[in-house]
């Protein structure tokens, strides 16, 4: 079973510098982190239990090295998203006309809270199930669902308050903006 990790390892080396690099939005501190987590795997990999999905395995030991991260070093004040990632990464999945809808959602993805960010990775871009994700974060499955509402919420409202400012044209009805405000 040990053998297991050491084997797969190396195949699973692509998603986890993804979610590092969305999680710590610099490509420095996405490699170290991939790098912590691979070491902190191995020193482990005893702990794997077979029949148990690897990746989330490793997205659990990644997400709990990273808070460590955060509570030791305040990375919060420190990192920065380099744009030139993002769009580095977006050459691979969007086409140009799609950039500035991409560079949005981005944007709008990185001002939410650390937890709701967290979430929304998961479940939106890796494709967790909300059970998966509350396994992976050490959370309740209703945390993860309330969390996951809250940050589609304010991700809505900005683009509403973006179309609105843009004066589109097109009025949002009182009962649509009240729903996003609560």
């Amino acid at each position: 079973m040990s053998q297991y990790v050491s084997e797969n390892l190396s195949h699973e080396l692509s998603h986890l510098w993804r979610f590092a690099l969305r999680l710590t939005r610099s490509t420095s501190l996405a490699e170290d982190l991939v790098q912590k987590t691979a070491v902190r795997a191995l020193e482990r990999k005893h702990q794997f239990i077979l029949g148990t999905q690897l990746r989330s395995w490793l997205f659990s030991i990644m997400h709990s090295v990273w808070k460590n991260d955060l509570r030791s070093a305040a990375i919060r004040q420190q990192s920065t998203f380099n744009l030139s990632d993002a769009e580095n990464y977006a050459s691979e999945i969007c086409h140009s006309e799609n950039l500035q809808l991409f560079d949005d959602v981005i944007s709008n993805v990185n001002r939410l809270p650390e937890a709701q960010r967290t979430v929304m990775l998961l479940v939106c871009v890796e494709g967790y199930s909300y059970q998966e994700t509350a396994d992976i974060m050490d959370v309740a499955v209703g945390t993860v669902m309330s969390r996951l509402a809250r940050a589609r919420l304010k991700i809505g409202e900005a683009f509403l308050d973006k179309q609105h400012d843009e004066g589109s044209g097109e009025h949002i009805d009182r009962v649509s903006r009240k729903r996003y405000e609560n």
